[in-house]
């Protein structure tokens, strides 16, 4: 492992002021992916900054509903606020559907945010990768894929996001809230993550030196009936192969309004825009669901290893929804 130096800070500007003064610091929260990834030898920073002393470590209901969610909350104290499981319930289940209890009591909300995206290739320093290397080359095109990219992948990487919370929130349209040397700024969780496009190692839009300092959920009575379901090789402790946040308003049959991402899918949490626009309006029955799920996969470019993903996602949409709408009539 590289030399590094660190700094505690209590307040804000000074982080800023520290990140922005030196390009290789890193922020240091739970350090429950950042810290493997330096042990690893994939992460090399000059300097941790931690920043669990900053005064971000709140969740407040805001003027005329929502949320606002400090950077610095556990993930257990999210997943546990009775604000987030009354009013976002699928985000509460995706919390607690993460990693094991011990890590969740640990890991951060920004932190969750900034976890890399990365696969068996990225964190084995012997392999060429893309993100790691620009440049290198991509082995899982040819390699281990099978619970690779289906939507949003190029030729240069084909590797998931791992986060479960990241797949809520993007249901839920929320905006991450950040500062810098030039004061604060804010960043939709739909333009947060960049396309993977051919600068893999390129993952959000966050400018230089720019500290996370929270999330804002938007006042959305539909996320009240929302579900968070994950798909996994094993029981506990394991990356999704597929999951889904799932939100839905039926009235007389028709469906009024409807939220779907999916995890596991893309190089970030993916927003099932085409499924719900063929949702909205329409029936509230099994076909419907199909054919929107259809309607979404159909962009959908498989590896010889990895197309049963499009039947996963379909199968979970499907499900999901039919959950939901039965769970409304009652």
């Amino acid at each position: 492992m590289r030399e590094f130096g660190y700094q505690r800070v209590f307040d804000v500007p000074g982080a800023v002021a520290l990140l922005g003064a030196d390009p290789d610091a890193r922020c240091l929260g739970g350090g429950t992916n950042l810290v493997d990834l330096m042990k690893a030898g994939v992460e090399r920073p000059a300097q941790l900054i931690d920043v669990r002393e900053l005064p971000l470590g709140r969740i407040e209901a805001v003027e005329g509903g929502g949320l606002r969610i400090g950077a610095t909350v556990t993930n257990s104290e999210l997943a546990a606020h009775p604000e987030v499981r009354r009013h976002y319930p699928a985000l509460a289940q995706a919390v607690l559907s993460g990693a094991s209890g011990q890590l969740r009591n640990m890991a951060t909300v920004g932190g969750n945010l900034l976890q890399r995206t990365r696969c068996g290739y990225f964190t084995d320093s012997t392999k060429p990768c893309n993100k790691r290397v620009p440049g290198s080359g991509c082995p899982a095109n040819e390699g281990e894929h099978h619970n690779h990219a289906i939507l949003g992948a190029s030729a240069h990487c084909v590797a998931v996001h791992p986060s479960d919370m990241g797949v809520a929130l993007a249901a839920f349209d929320a905006v991450v809230r950040y500062e810098t040397t030039d004061g604060p700024g804010e960043l939709p969780l739909a333009e947060f993550y960049l396309p993977v496009g051919d600068t893999p190692h390129l993952e959000t839009a966050l400018p230089p030196g720019a500290l996370i300092t929270g999330i804002t959920l938007p006042p959305a009575p539909v996320a009240a009936h929302s579900r968070y379901r994950k798909v996994r090789e094993r029981a506990s402790y394991a990356f999704a192969i597929g999951s889904i946040a799932a939100a839905l308003e039926v009235q007389d049959g028709v469906i009024r309004e409807v939220r779907l991402a999916f995890g596991a899918v893309a190089s970030r949490p993916w927003r099932a825009r085409e499924a719900e626009r063929a949702l909205t309006g329409g029936p509230a029955d099994a076909a419907a669901f199909a054919a929107a799920a259809d309607a979404e996969l159909a962009a959908a470019e498989t590896l010889p290893h990895n197309g049963y993903k499009v039947t996963l996602m379909r199968n979970l949409v499907v499900a999901m929804l039919t959950e939901l709408t039965e769970e409304a009539a009652r």
